[in-house]
């Protein structure tokens, strides 16, 4: 893809690692399969989770949420959610904006994702 070395991109920005995406795989399926893990992993069904946080500058479309996509393809019936676009970043804001809703008291289970 570029015409430069390993030790070039690592000593200049410190990336050791590079994925690309197999062929027709969206955002919110790199999402969905994130997610399924972490219900996996804490033992939730996804009926639990109240809001999903989706931090990206690469949605599925500009219109429909990536978040929305992912809460139908995971069935979190009872959840809602955004994008939140903050580029190298988003992700630290979407983490703090997901522990301040727990905070509020109002939601129990916050899914935060960077994708």
């Amino acid at each position: 893809m570029v015409n430069t070395s390993d030790e070039w991109i690592q000593s200049r920005t410190g990336i050791k690692e590079r994925r690309l995406v197999k062929k027709g795989e969206a955002t919110s399926d790199m999402a969905a399969n994130i997610a399924n893990q972490l219900l996996k992993k804490s033992g939730k069904p996804p009926e639990d989770i109240d809001v999903i946080i989706i931090a990206t500058c690469t949605p599925d479309m500009l219109v429909v949420a990536t978040a929305a996509l992912v809460q139908e393809k995971i069935g979190a019936e009872n959840a809602w959610g955004f994008d939140l676009s903050g580029a190298c970043t988003g992700f630290i804001y979407a983490l703090e904006i997901g522990s301040k809703l727990v905070e509020s008291n109002q939601y129990k289970n916050v899914m935060v994702i960077g994708v």
